[in-house]
């Protein structure tokens, strides 16, 4: 699409940023004293701020020649999420059977990436459109298939079995993986203080995730 960048912002900057996802509820006090809750959104958005990652110059400039080239709001791009940014814990390193993504049936090529969030109450399912294409590794019933049997669609994210090679009817198809948010500026302007040579200051750089 026109209006995404396939590109990343600049990682040093993205490894100091401040957020996280963020949800909406409607909250209706009852006289009973008891609470109405609705979830006004399926689905969190995340939120962030490169504000404070702005350590010196160089960040200044780096930034300026994104934001610049991202058109301030127009054009979104991929964001490294500090924290979140691998199909299992930030530590571990990613396997094939990290997320089960769908259950073969002999037909059906083609499987979305999704990290699942949850706990023994309540779990969700996260889609994921911006993978890190050269870090998805793929599994069938917990054995890793080999990387010429399957490929990624870098505009959907989406794992794509070779033909001939479609999981067979009730197998668990499970996939690890790196990946980036997809993001934009929250704001068409940029609003700089120099405090100090070879130092600078932008006080807030909002982005907010979007749908590519």
């Amino acid at each position: 699409m026109t209006d995404f960048h396939d590109v990343r912002f600049p990682l040093r900057l993205a490894i100091a940023t401040s957020g996280g996802p963020a949800r909406r509820t409607d909250i209706v006090q009852l006289n009973n004293g008891r609470e109405q809750r609705n979830a006004r959104w399926a689905n969190a958005r995340r939120r962030y701020d490169a504000g404070t990652s702005v350590r010196t110059l160089d960040d200044l400039h780096a930034l300026l020649a994104f934001f610049e080239a991202r058109r301030g709001q127009l054009h979104g791009f991929r964001f490294r999420d500090p924290i979140d940014f691998k199909s299992c814990a930030p530590s571990i390193a990613i396997a094939a059977t990290d997320q089960q993504i769908g259950i073969g049936d002999g037909v059906r090529t083609r499987f979305s990436l999704v990290k699942h969030h949850g706990d023994d109450a309540a779990s969700i399912s996260r889609s994921i459109s911006k993978p890190v294409t050269s870090s998805v590794l793929v599994a069938i019933d917990g054995e890793t298939v080999p990387v010429d049997r399957y490929a990624v669609d870098s505009s959907s994210g989406d794992v794509v079995f070779a033909p001939g090679f479609e999981p067979a009817a009730g197998t668990a198809v499970s996939a690890g993986f790196e990946f980036d948010v997809p993001v934009r500026f929250d704001m068409d302007r940029l609003e700089i203080s120099l405090t100090a040579f070879q130092a600078g200051q932008i006080p807030s750089v909002p982005m907010v995730e979007i749908v590519p």
